[in-house]
């Protein structure tokens, strides 16, 4: 990594030797970031199980494959554009199932889609649209829906158990520079009507927004709030210094990231996920070229338990001949998934032609055209 001049730390309290253990632990670690950090190769499956779903390509599902919800039995998708379609496939044969589109202007629709989740317990989809979340059955059946709470427009959702989802309320940004007006952002509602159940609070007293102005324009960037973590989640605040470890089983709030730093420009930190072994993180400098329109730049970073350091992480696919990373802090999945990325058509296609694939992943590529669908990677918790 090269040397930035940021003068700023990272105090790491690991709480637990892994999200989903109950064996605590009271290590401190630290990180200067304006250190030198070297690169650490690590064969993705040497830490995680991998798995490829090929979505199948039909007349009737075809789709840019936009991941929004992953369960043990189904994978939805979305497209970029707002043409309001969810799709349905199957996670363990990508088979389309069926596919949705409540698109619209009344009660019963939504008029674009922010997220999705997916119940599989109760079989409901839960569409978040801004600061409406619409529910229906999996058929796409209406069920019932629900304004949020004061206002909150919710960033993040995920599932959170049978009765409840788990909430980031990013109306705390427009604040930017005030105190807050809330005593929490991140939240547990109800799944019937979007009352909150509970809230947990995160000390600080001033907003610190993903933003940078210059004059009247502003620019942002995604910091994610909320980290499923096999059995904890992690929650992230950019207006505090420290990131904290969630534990739904006791209600218990830990720190386990405190963030220490000095000079300019500020410096951002999002989660990724965490292994017995390895700590995935992101460092985001809060700057912006405006007349480059570049900024916000980003630095993944990993810390070795085992070895007690930190190292820029190349993360490699053994599936590939060559050497091809993953990025491990791009997305977040949910349960047994720590993350996933599509592997688009084209490019597996290429890569087939080139003689540069290993078996599963070169088998599923000789089946592909141009046109097919892209395969989604899971890349899951080894048990």
């Amino acid at each position: 990594m090269k040397k930035t001049k940021l003068f700023a730390a990272l105090l790491l309290m690991v709480v637990c030797a892994g999200c989903g253990t109950e064996k605590e632990q009271a290590t401190m670690v630290t990180v200067d970031i304006a250190g030198e950090h070297s690169e650490k190769e690590v064969l993705l499956q040497d830490f995680m199980d991998v798995e490829y779903i090929p979505l199948e390509t039909t007349d009737e599902f075809i789709t840019q494959g936009v991941v929004m919800a992953i369960s043990d039995k189904y994978i939805l998708t979305k497209n970029y554009v707002n043409d309001g379609y969810i799709y349905i496939f199957d996670r363990k044969t990508g088979k389309g199932i069926r596919k949705i589109n409540r698109k619209g202007q009344g009660g019963e629709e939504y008029a674009f889609i922010v997220s999705a989740v997916l119940d599989e317990d109760n079989e409901e989809i839960f569409v978040n649209s801004s600061k409406k979340i619409l529910v229906y059955d999996l058929y796409g059946n209406f069920k019932r829906s629900f304004n949020t709470v004061g206002g909150a427009d919710y960033m993040d959702i995920f599932n959170y158990d049978k009765n409840n989802l788990i909430c980031y309320d990013m109306t705390v940004y427009y604040r930017d520079g005030e105190e807050k007006d809330k005593e929490f952002y991140h939240s547990i509602i109800s799944k019937k009507d979007g009352s909150v159940t509970r809230g947990i609070s995160i000390p600080f007293k001033t907003v610190k927004a993903p933003f940078v102005r210059q004059g009247d324009v502003i620019t942002a960037t995604t910091v994610r709030a909320l980290i499923p973590c096999q059995n904890n989640w992690l929650l992230v605040e950019t207006s505090s210094d420290t990131v904290y470890s969630y534990r739904p089983d006791n209600n218990q709030l830990n720190p386990f990231i405190v963030k220490q730093s000095s000079g300019e420009p500020e410096v951002l930190i999002t989660m990724g996920p965490v292994t017995d072994r390895y700590y995935f993180f992101k460092i985001i400098e809060k700057k912006f070229d405006f007349s480059k329109g570049r900024g916000f730049p980003a630095t993944d970073l990993m810390y070795d338990k085992e070895e007690d350091a930190f190292y820029k992480p190349v993360i490699v696919n053994a599936d590939y001949i060559n050497k091809q990373e993953v990025n491990m802090t791009e997305n977040v999945g949910n349960g047994d998934v720590a993350t996933y990325q599509n592997l688009m058509a084209d490019r597996l296609i290429e890569a087939y032609a080139d003689n540069k694939l290993k078996n599963p992943l070169k088998e599923i590529a000789a089946k592909l055209n141009e046109e097919s669908n892209p395969v989604v990677m899971l890349v899951k918790y080894r048990e």
